[in-house]
């Protein structure tokens, strides 16, 4: 496994490795659990070689939030993706990313209003500038996804379907089903700023969420449904829920009631240092 750290170094090891075969990404932050491993072990078995980057991206954080506190651990995860099998790791510094004068910012409206667009302003357009810059670098033939960050996938495709990139296409941009714990509960590496008692308590997220969905499929109203789920959130040691949502699954559209198309019902809420999000298949009213 090679590790690189600036631009040229990578241009050479994706041209080396791309002799093999498609070329799979995985972009992360670090700080890596079972949910990115997932995520590296299922471009293996779609590309003959898979890279990973890890980058802080200073961009999709907004002013207070955990840019400086973010477990920053390269070795450790450097030693998890080398027994994964993973054939690069491109970890470039702020510098190499952002060089001196940048000048440059990616927006991409409609998918990216409201949700956690509205509760941290600027995030996603620090999301897509990064990501089209790490495409742009590797060049990838797929790139993987977690859904957990339903809206983020949204709008990566979205600016690959209006930039027409090629590498990955849109339609290679993929989303992996959620990794959870036992209980439910999404993996995520903000679950390290809880404490045991909120982690306990961060277990009711996911099963508030499952019981409005049994409310929404049963036909009752939707509105009705969501204020349960964040009543529930409030009386399980949540401090403040961002938003619940029921939306159209591709464009985000926001939903009164039951449709025909794929629906995910989307939810934050805070506890403790943690912000946490989570999304979930809602089953279309014609099936």
């Amino acid at each position: 496994m090679q590790t690189v750290h600036s631009v040229d170094p990578l241009r050479r090891a994706v041209a080396t490795l791309r002799k093999a075969g498609p070329l799979a990404l995985v972009p992360t932050m670090g700080a890596l659990h079972e949910g990115h491993l997932t995520l590296v072990r299922e471009a293996k078995k779609r590309a003959a070689s898979v890279a990973v980057s890890i980058f802080v991206n200073p961009l999709q954080f907004g002013a207070g939030e955990d840019l400086d506190a973010y477990p920053r651990q390269l070795e450790r995860d450097s030693a998890l993706l080398e027994a994964e099998g993973v054939d690069l790791i491109w970890a470039p510094t702020v510098e190499v990313m952002y060089p001196q004068g940048f000048a440059t910012n990616i927006s991409v409206t409609g998918v990216s209003e409201g949700l956690c667009g509205a509760a941290r302003p600027g995030h996603f357009d620090g999301v897509a500038t990064v990501v089209c810059k790490l495409f742009q670098q590797v060049l990838p033939d797929v790139a993987l996804f977690g859904e957990k960050d339903w809206q983020q996938l949204a709008v990566i495709r979205r600016m690959a379907r209006d930039l027409d990139l090629s590498r990955p296409h849109a339609d290679r941009i993929l989303g992996v089903p959620t990794v959870r714990e036992a209980d439910g509960l999404a993996m995520s590496s903000r679950n390290a700023y809880l404490t045991e008692q909120e982690r306990q308590q961060a277990a009711s997220l996911p099963a508030a969420m499952k019981a409005a969905i049994v409310d929404i499929e049963a036909g009752k109203d939707v509105k009705a449904a969501l204020q349960a789920l964040e009543t529930t959130l409030l009386g399980s040691g949540f401090s403040a829920v961002d938003y619940t949502s029921l939306r159209d699954a591709d464009d985000l559209t926001v939903l009164d009631s039951r449709s025909p198309r794929p629906m995910r019902l989307l939810a934050a809420a805070r506890i403790g240092r943690a912000r946490l999000i989570d999304n979930m298949a809602v089953m279309p009213s014609n099936c």
